[in-house]
């Protein structure tokens, strides 16, 4: 496959294999069985890889099938605003809260506008841009909207953890508790460490589409699932 080629089509269930060992591609299932065809990003170590999934590259019916498996899955948290993080997430967390009949939803950002307030700001790093240092801010006119109500903090993927850490401090710095935190994709288990560290147990309110592990690579040169 073409890079490009990678999350324009769903495949019917059972499609493909989703144990056979590859070398360019590996096989996620939606709740519903249908897959998904994700490229693998090789590790430093060159002996461990990663599926991918970028989604504001992806077809607009991928996106769509994504976002409507992921309301289901958080419907019965009673969501009344979706917030979203920056910069993949906005699109995932948009198409969450029109799958849930919202007029809006709240994005946080990056860029800080002159009315923004620093204290109403945390650190953000990310595993795709690690050396750029950034801030992760919530624009204090959006507060209303989130006091007081059930929210659903949305992500595109969870790799590290460092993003959903960075989007959670920032809302509970607001006294915002999220109820549920949701992502197109659970990229293995790191991340469960990381957003549990301070004490809280946020990885129990987390929910993905589909989970992929860390890969190995075999014998043959392929990558294959641990164990």
């Amino acid at each position: 496959m073409q890079p490009h080629d990678f999350w324009q089509e769903l495949h019917a269930p059972d499609t493909f294999d989703p144990i056979e060992e590859r070398a360019d591609f590996h096989v996620a299932e939606l709740p519903d069985g249908r897959q998904l065809r994700l490229p693998i990003r090789v590790l430093t170590d060159g002996d461990h890889a990663l599926a991918s999934l970028i989604v504001n590259q992806a077809s607009f019916a991928v996106q769509d099938a994504l976002a409507e498996a992921l309301a289901t899955q958080i419907a019965a948290y009673d969501i009344d605003v979706v917030a979203g993080l920056p910069t993949l997430g906005l699109t995932l967390a948009a198409a969450v809260a029109r799958a849930h009949g919202h007029a809006r939803y709240v994005p946080l950002g990056t860029s800080r506008k002159f009315w923004y307030r620093d204290e109403l700001s945390v650190a953000l790093s990310s595993i795709t841009t690690p050396n750029q240092e950034k801030r992760l801010y919530i624009d204090p006119r959006m507060l209303p909207l989130l006091e007081g109500k059930r929210v659903a903090l949305i992500d595109d993927v969870i790799s590290s953890g460092a993003s959903i850490v960075a989007g959670l401090s920032l809302l509970t710095s607001c006294d915002i508790e999220p109820v549920v935190i949701g992502a197109a994709m659970l990229q293995s288990d790191r991340w469960r460490d990381r957003v549990d560290q301070n004490g809280k147990r946020w990885s129990e309110r987390i929910v993905g589409v589909f989970s992929t592990p860390i890969l190995e690579r075999g014998e043959n040169g392929c990558w294959r699932r641990p164990g």
